[in-house]
C-alpha cells in the first residue's frame, strides 16, 4: 500500500494556485487599505475578514454541490477551472482600483506633499506612548507638527520661532525625500527618554546626539525609527482624508475584492476535496503533505516575487502593485494548465474506489449511500469532531492573525522585509511536510499535532519580544519554527476531520473543516484590529496570537476519533499484489 505521489503532485497544482493567490492576498491588500485608502487597523481588518464571511457559507455549499455533480470532466474540475479563471481577471483589475486611489495621493507629491502632510494637522499616536504595557507616559495622540517639532526641538509647534519651524520642516521632508526619492532605506532616527526628544546623528555605524556642544552615544536598540513613527502614520491620514473625500475608489475596490473572493469560494473546497477523492484513507496524512508542499510552494514562489519586486521594502509601500499582480496571476494561470492537462479526475477516483473496497477500509453500505451518503456518527465520535473543528478554529485564530497583520507588523515595527521571514518560514514547512506525514503514520495524527501546536506557540510567544533592534537570526529561528509547526498540524488536521466521512460525502465534511478555520479567520482580522486600535500599536499582535494557540492545544487533548485505521498486512499484500 504506497502513495502515488506523481497523481497526488498533479492533484496538488489546485492547491498550489489557491495559495500563490492567498499569499499574494495576505500580502498587499492590507497595504493597500491602510497606506493608500487610510483605514484603521479595525476597519482593515472588517474588509480582510469579509472573504471569511463568504466562505463560511460558500465552502460548504459548493463543497456539498460538487459532491452531486456529474460532468464528464469529473465532480471537483469545472469548479476549479471557472473559479481560477474569474479570479484571475478580478485580482489583476483589483490593481486598478488601487491605482486610481494611489493618483489621488501622488497627485499633490512635489516639494509641497509633506510640508502638507504636516500642515494638515494629523493626529497620530506617537512611538513613544505605549498603552499595553506603560500607559501614561506621554501622551498619547500628537499633531504630525508637534510631534516633528519635539523630536528636532522638543518643544511644541507653537513655541517655536520662524527659523525653528523652517529648521522642523526641512528635517520632516528629508526624511521622506530619502525614503522615496532617493528610494533607499537610511536611518533617520532619534532618542527619548524621560520626556525628552534629541536627534541622533550616525557615525561609523555609532549613534550620538550633541549635548551642550559634546556627543553622547547611544545604544541602537535605544533609537527609533523617525519614518515609520512619524510619516507612514501621517500619510495613512491624508491618504483617508483623500477617500472621505471621494469614496468611489474604495467602493469600486471593494466590489472587485468581492468578486475576487467570491471566485475563490466556489473552488476551494471542491479542489481541497479532490485529493480524499483519489487517495485511500490510510494514505491521506501523507498525501496531504504533498498536497500542503505543492501549496506552501505557490506561496514560497509568490514571496520570491515580493523580494524581486520589492513589494516589502520601506519605501515601496506607496508603489503599483500591478507587475506584481500581474505575475502572480500568470503563476495561477500555469497552475491551472498544468492541472487541466494532466489530472484525470474520474478516472483517479473509480481507482481509488476499487483499492478501497479491495482492502476492505470502505465504512458504509451501498444502502447507506443510495438514501444520503452519509454515515451517522457515534456520540464519542461526534464530541470528537467538534472538539476538532474548535481546534481548527483556534489555531486559525492565532495563525491567520499573524498571516495578515504581518506585512504591515515587519515594516513598521520590525523594519524587516516581510517577504524574507515568510519566506524562511515557508522553506521550512516545505522540508518538514513529508518527515511529518511519515511520523503521522507511526505515532498518529493527534499527537503530531499537539507536538506542531507546541511549536506554533513556542515560536508566536518569542516573537513577542522581537524588535526592529533584534537579531535578525532569532527572528529567522522562530519563523522557522512557526513554519515546521504549521505545517505539522495542517499536514495532519483536515485528514483528521474527513477520516470521520463516508466516502460520499467528504465534500461536507470538506466544508465543515473550512467553516471552522473560516469563521475564525472572520474573527480574528477585526478582533486583532480592535485591540491594536485601542492600545495605539501593533504590539498585541503576538500575545494575541500566543494566547489562541495555547488554547488549542486544550481542546487538542479531548480528540479521540480521527486517527486513520489499521490495515492488517494481508490486505496490503493482496492490494500490492
Amino acid at each position: 500500500m504506497k502513495l502515488n505521489y506523481k497523481k497526488t503532485i498533479l492533484v496538488g497544482f489546485a492547491f498550489f494556485l489557491i495559495c500563490a493567490f492567498w499569499q499574494a492576498y495576505d500580502s498587499i491588500v492590507p497595504m493597500m487599505l491602510v497606506n493608500r485608502f487610510g483605514l484603521s487597523q479595525f476597519w482593515s481588518g472588517v474588509i480582510m475578514s469579509i472573504d471569511n464571511v463568504l466562505a463560511v457559507f460558500l465552502l460548504p455549499l459548493f463543497g456539498a454541490l460538487s459532491d452531486k455533480s456529474k460532468s464528464k470532466f469529473g465532480r471537483r474540475t469545472p469548479y476549479i477551472v471557472i473559479g481560477t479563471v474569474v479570479a484571475v481577471v478580478a485580482f489583476f483589475g483589483l490593481t486598478f482600483t488601487d491605482n486610481a486611489q494611489l493618483a489621488k495621493i501622488e497627485a499633490s507629491r512635489g516639494p509641497a506633499f509633506y510640508e502638507q502632510i504636516l500642515e494638515g494637522n494629523y493626529t497620530i499616536t506617537n512611538a513613544e506612548y505605549n498603552s499595553f504595557t506603560d500607559k501614561g507616559v506621554i501622551d498619547e495622540k500628537l499633531s504630525v507638527k508637534d510631534y516633528a517639532s519635539k523630536v528636532v526641538k522638543n518643544k511644541a509647534w507653537k513655541d517655536l520661532d520662524e527659523n525653528e519651524q523652517e529648521e522642523v520642516k526641512s528635517w520632516y521632508k528629508s526624511i521622506n525625500e530619502q525614503y522615496f526619492k532617493d528610494k533607499k532605506s537610511p536611518e533617520t532616527v532619534y532618542y527619548y527618554k524621560d520626556g525628552t526628544y534629541r536627534t541622533v546623528e550616525i557615525e561609523d555605524g555609532k549613534y550620538y546626539y550633541f549635548e551642550n556642544g559634546e556627543k553622547v552615544e547611544v545604544k541602537k536598540s535605544d533609537t527609533k525609527n523617525a519614518y515609520t513613527n512619524l510619516v507612514t502614520p501621517a500619510i495613512s491620514g491624508y491618504a483617508w482624508t483623500k477617500t472621505t473625500q471621494n469614496p468611489t475608489t474604495l467602493v469600486l475596490f471593494i466590489c472587485l475584492l468581492l468578486v475576487t473572493l467570491l471566485a475563490m469560494a466556489t473552488f476551494r473546497s471542491p479542489a481541497v476535496a479532490l485529493m480524499p477523492d483519489v487517495t485511500i484513507k490510510p494514505l491521506r496524512s501523507q498525501a496531504n503533505a504533498i498536497i500542503n508542499l505543492l501549496g506552501t510552494a505557490g506561496g514560497m514562489l509568490v514571496l520570491v516575487l515580493g523580494i524581486v519586486f520589492g513589494t516589502g521594502k520601506t519605501y515601496n509601500q506607496m508603489m503599483s502593485y500591478t507587475w506584481f499582480v500581474g505575475a502572480v496571476c500568470l503563476i495561477m494561470v500555469v497552475g491551472l494548465v498544468v492541472f487541466i492537462l494532466t489530472v484525470k479526475e474520474k478516472a483517479w477516483a473509480e481507482e481509488m474506489q476499487n483499492q478501497t473496497k479491495l482492502l476492505g477500509i470502505d465504512d458504509t453500505t451501498d444502502e447507506e449511500k443510495e438514501k444520503s451518503g452519509d454515515r451517522k456518527l457515534t456520540k464519542s465520535e461526534f464530541t470528537s469532531l467538534i472538539l476538532l473543528l474548535a481546534s481548527v478554529a483556534l489555531w486559525f485564530i492565532a495563525y491567520n492573525a499573524v498571516t495578515s497583520k504581518y506585512s504591515l507588523y515587519a515594516t513598521n515595527v520590525l523594519h524587516k522585509d516581510y517577504n524574507t521571514t515568510l519566506l524562511l518560514a515557508q522553506g521550512a514547512a516545505i522540508v518538514a511536510y513529508l518527515p511529518v506525514g511519515a511520523l503521522a503514520k507511526k505515532i498518529g495524527r493527534k499527537k503530531s499535532i499537539l507536538a506542531g501546536i507546541i511549536m506554533l506557540t513556542t515560536a508566536f510567544f518569542g516573537a513577542i519580544f522581537m524588535n526592529a533592534n533584534s537579531p535578525v537570526l532569532v527572528l529567522n529561528v522562530l519563523f522557522v519554527l512557526a513554519g515546521i509547526g504549521w505545517a505539522t498540524i495542517n499536514v495532519n488536521s483536515f485528514p483528521m476531520v474527513v477520516e470521520l466521512a463516508s466516502g460520499s460525502n467528504v465534500g461536507k465534511y470538506t466544508g465543515y473543516y473550512y467553516t471552522a478555520s473560516m469563521s475564525a479567520q472572520i474573527i480574528t482580522p477585526i478582533l486583532s484590529g480592535a485591540i491594536m486600535d485601542m492600545v495605539g500599536n501593533m504590539l498585541p499582535l503576538f500575545y494575541y496570537s500566543t494566547i489562541f494557540a495555547s488554547l488549542a492545544f486544550v481542546t487538542m487533548i479531548f480528540v479521540k476519533h480521527g486517527d486513520s485505521k489499521k490495515v492488517s498486512k494481508e490486505k496490503q499484500e493482496v492490494e500490492e499484489n
